[in-house]
């Protein structure tokens, strides 16, 4: 009996070392291709173009265009693409953002390969796969509210230490309107106080350390 096409694979990660360990790893698969390997958003959608691969395993954290981001690209020009996230990270958050971006799985790096080539499977075939891992992070990232746009803003600058007047200064608003921000970003994290809210902020992955 004939054996079926590969499945043609876009690797995509900032890290040369995980690239060619992946591209090493899966292409001893019979039912599995790497056709290009590339190390930041911005590329992976030029290489999409050109390659057309039939799944594409996304880094979460990637210079410049977020792995998010790059996902969200991808499926705008191509909205029939299957996108896996591979991560070190499983912050509820990061996980949030990558499923809503339109990624059809999230399984993080520490997996076993077994794991990994099962996901890679189960996508290719139209189906959702989300490591144990993340899974329950999904139920948790229900009951909190999503932040506005401006209220991201302020989070990230209060985390950097700056004050009201500071902040009010840096996004061109009034004072008193930082001030309702903050008393916002305050009740959807369920926070006292701006070390809390920081904190909180970090550790689910709503900001990152830079």
């Amino acid at each position: 009996m004939e054996s079926s096409k590969p499945i043609r694979i876009l690797v995509v990660d900032d890290h040369f070392m995980v690239r060619m360990g992946l591209c090493a790893s899966l292409n001893v698969e019979p039912d599995m291709e790497v056709v290009a390997e590339v190390g930041n958003g911005e590329s992976a959608l030029e290489t999409y173009r050109k390659y057309a691969p039939l799944l594409v395993i996304m880094d979460v954290r990637l210079p410049g265009m977020s792995g998010s981001e790059a996902t969200a690209a991808i499926l705008h020009e191509f909205p029939d693409a299957q996108i896996l996230m591979l991560s070190t990270h499983s912050s509820e958050e990061e996980v949030y953002r990558a499923l809503q971006a339109g990624a059809r799985g999230y399984v993080l790096k520490s997996v076993i390969r077994e794991e990994l080539l099962r996901a890679i499977r189960e996508v290719h075939e139209g189906r959702q796969y989300l490591d144990s891992v993340v899974a329950p992070l999904l139920a948790q990232r229900a009951g909190h509210r999503s932040l506005t746009t401006r209220e991201l803003e302020v989070l990230r600058l209060v985390a950097k230490g700056m004050g009201n007047k500071e902040i009010a200064a840096a996004l061109s608003i009034a004072e008193v309107t930082v001030k309702l921000h903050v008393s916002h970003v305050f009740d959807k994290l369920n926070v006292k106080d701006r070390t809390e809210a920081a904190t909180a902020a970090i550790q689910r992955g709503i900001i990152a350390l830079e």
